[in-house]
């Protein structure tokens, strides 16, 4: 990995929306990180290095930040990208699932054919909060026989209590940043 330490350098780029988009709620802004190239760059590379060890074969990047970096890392590392989507959003035949987010409700979906069994999947989202955007998918994935090696963040929420679930649901989470609701 290269010599950097990109927590510190990161995560003070990273805006912070309070009361958004409802009151209680902290909104982690990451599009700084993307407005800013060697920001940018950090993060690809570090998620890169982390990713390569794992042996991942298939990048699955949520719906609709966790793209930007999905995209940048399944081109980096020359691997397959999986688009998880919200319910409707994608043209062929899916499977979907259900979950509970930390203000609310959705759904997600991914095409029936995007993965399949022998895959070594990571998944690739901006922030874990309550992990169940994480673990829905992760459920759908390995519906197709898949297997998921890893969770990749830009921001970890730890009081929130996602990560913790998705560990305890056996997977590897690496997290970039991570923020109390003090932050």
């Amino acid at each position: 990995m290269p010599n950097i330490d990109p927590t510190t350098a990161l995560k003070e780029k990273i805006r912070t929306i309070r009361d958004w988009p409802k009151p209680g709620v902290n909104f982690r802004d990451v599009t700084t990180l993307f407005q800013d190239p060697e920001s940018f760059r950090i993060l690809v590379e570090s998620i890169s290095w982390d990713a390569t060890r794992l042996g991942v074969t298939l990048i699955a990047a949520i719906d609709a930040r966790g793209f930007i970096l999905g995209g940048a890392l399944a081109y980096q590392l020359h691997r397959p990208f999986m688009l998880v989507r919200k319910k409707g959003k994608l043209p062929f035949r899916t499977v979907g699932a259900d979950y509970a987010l930390e203000y609310g409700n959705a759904s997600i979906e991914i095409h029936a054919d995007a993965c399949k069994p022998g895959d070594r999947v990571l998944i690739v989202d901006d922030l874990i909060a309550t992990g169940g955007t994480v673990l829905a998918t992760a459920g759908l994935i390995r519906s197709l026989g898949a297997e998921v090696v890893g969770v990749s963040a830009i921001i970890d929420l730890p009081e929130l209590g996602g990560s913790e679930r998705l560990r305890a649901a056996g997977m590897r989470v690496h997290a970039i940043c991570h923020f109390t609701e003090t932050e």
